[in-house]
């Protein structure tokens, strides 16, 4: 898996806030170079602080489009250091083809996205992280927020077989049992 540079202070300091807000993370990280690394349900602000904990408290080097109007100073350098990419959203080239042509150019990368697009209940997910995937040529490993139990959980590699609509019946399937600070996946 792609790692940061190792920085015993900050992985002792995010695994300290973990532990004191009664958090845990659960399962195997696999050791793959590239993949899209997709977190449910997404029900709140809080899913990014207590993610971005577990990401620094784990070493992780996980790459993830933010919007663009986030980058505003002090926070940009910020986000860009925890590796947190502006999307532009004007530009020609869309976020699935700019997600693709990150992923093909790195040789590590794992590409974080959430499936929900947004922190509301929605019926549907979106169906970009399997495109991603698919045209870059890279499983997808699932992740999970487990608010009542207060565990960041990881789950199995999917590798996408090209029928997105199975595809997403599969994943959402396993994504069933958990609960967001909010809702759960509908």
């Amino acid at each position: 898996m792609p790692q940061v540079k190792p920085n015993a202070f900050l992985r002792w300091l995010a695994r300290l806030v973990l532990r004191l807000g009664g958090w845990k993370v659960v399962g195997t990280l696999p050791d793959l170079p590239k993949l899209v690394f997709i977190i449910a349900p997404h029900s709140s602000n809080w899913d990014g602080f207590w993610g971005m904990a577990a990401k620094i408290a784990l070493g992780m080097q996980v790459k993830v489009l933010g919007k663009a109007s986030l980058f505003w100073w002090p926070l940009g350098p910020l986000l860009r250091r925890l590796g947190v990419i502006p999307l532009d959203r004007s530009s020609p080239q869309g976020t699935v083809e700019q997600a693709v042509s990150l992923i093909r150019n790195s040789e590590r990368m794992w590409y974080a996205i959430t499936p929900e697009g947004t922190r509301k209940a929605v019926k549907q997910w979106k169906a970009g992280f399997l495109k991603i995937a698919r045209m870059a040529e890279v499983p997808v490993l699932t992740a999970y927020f487990h608010y009542p139990e207060k565990t960041i959980g990881i789950g199995p590699v999917f590798h996408p077989s090209g029928d997105d609509l199975a595809d997403m019946a599969a994943i959402r399937e396993f994504y069933r049992p958990w609960i967001g600070k909010t809702r759960g996946t509908v």
